[in-house]
């Protein structure tokens, strides 16, 4: 399959006649039960039909992901969301007004029109409006309700750029929409609110905290930074392990100096036995490392760099050949915790806590 890539202007509603045409023809491709990766202001997603059953087969086709694990349905207006759910707590209303359009998923009971494909079997239904001007256009266009998981190969970094999305799916999908490096870096904040209170799935950009400020309780899921339950995931990247380079990666808490200390030992050892390495860390500490690869993800402190850099860096590792990856932890609070949470997930909950 030829992939077609199609640059857009990210950030503003005033598309050109030429970029209206090219949203308008990956909105006919959706209809028509095709795949068009888009960006988000969270990462690019790889859309489909949300209520075409055989789209939702062709992206886990496309992506090599288990059918079990939900897709999030993606709308562009909030009105959309009675079509698809069979009850619409208060609770929700009150999200949505706080945080939509914008980085936030709210899992809620699903009606009869949303197959089982699109939601992994479950009864209930992920939904999400993005704020990115690209992809709610592209959503009008496609029919209102597009099915979108990271335009990524299942397990893989999510990609925050077009060029990781043909690098993982050139030649699996119809389109590909370039709409230039997105804002945020990680994926958005999952609650489900079929649950009492409700509970957060995946941490995000939007935090307990704020969350709190519109619902006063909200709970957070024990799993979140911990390993596999083995039970079936509530919702999108619970289950499975994700956001993985190819090369083994390790968390190392502690002291810095420690850490560093730690980190440059197994870095050499690791190098004696022929396996190239690489540390992560942030900007502050990054003069401490030896290692083949050193990469930064920013300031120390700046965790929304940090969010931001975290999948480029994880790719970049894999561009240069590390087997062995070595990472600063970060603290378990606010967007900390939502970067811990993909770290551990990128690296099989491989945690060295030194001392």
């Amino acid at each position: 399959m030829d992939t077609k890539i199609e640059k857009l202007t990210a950030g503003t509603e005033a598309f050109s006649q030429r970029e209206e045409e090219v949203l308008r023809r990956a909105g006919s491709i959706i209809k028509e039960g095709g795949l068009v990766a888009f960006p988000t202001e969270t990462v690019y997603g790889l859309g489909g039909d949300a209520l075409n059953r055989e789209s939702a087969r062709r992206i886990y086709a496309a992506k090599g992901r288990p059918s079990d694990n939900p897709l999030i349905v993606h709308i562009c207006q909030f009105e959309q969301i009675h079509a698809i759910v069979s009850e619409l707590p208060r609770d929700a209303r009150r999200l949505a007004e706080a945080f939509w359009p914008g980085p936030l998923t709210m899992i809620l009971p699903k009606s009869p029109c949303v197959p089982d494909e699109t939601t992994g079997g479950l009864d209930t239904v992920a939904i999400r409006l993005p704020s990115n001007p690209i992809a709610r256009k592209l959503i009008a266009y496609s029919g209102g309700y597009v099915a979108a998981p990271s335009a990524n190969l299942s397990g893989r970094p999510s990609p925050t750029a077009p060029d990781a999305v043909a690098e993982d799916l050139g030649g699996r999908i119809e389109m590909i929409l370039d709409g230039g490096d997105v804002g945020i870096g990680l994926e958005s904040t999952i609650v489900d609110l079929t649950v009492s209170p409700p509970q957060i799935l995946r941490p995000g950009y939007v935090t307990q905290e704020m969350l709190r400020q519109v619902l006063e309780k909200v709970d957070t899921d024990v799993t979140i930074l911990a390993g596999d339950t083995g039970q079936a995931p509530r919702a999108p990247g619970m289950k499975y392990r994700h956001y993985a380079p190819k090369g083994e990666l390790v968390i190392v808490k502690g002291e810095p100096d420690k850490v560093a200390a730690y980190m440059n030992s197994q870095a050499a050892l690791d190098s004696e036995r022929g396996e190239r390495t690489g540390i992560i860390g942030t900007k502050r500490w990054l003069s401490l490392y030896r290692a083949d690869v050193v990469k930064c993800l920013g300031e120390s402190g700046d965790v929304e760099s940090a969010a931001r850099n975290l999948y480029a860096v994880l790719r970049q590792m894999d561009q240069e050949q590390v087997g062995r990856i070595y990472s600063e932890s970060f603290a378990e609070q606010g967007l900390g915790e939502a970067i811990m949470n993909r770290l551990l997930k990128a690296a099989g909950f491989r945690v060295v806590e030194v001392s």
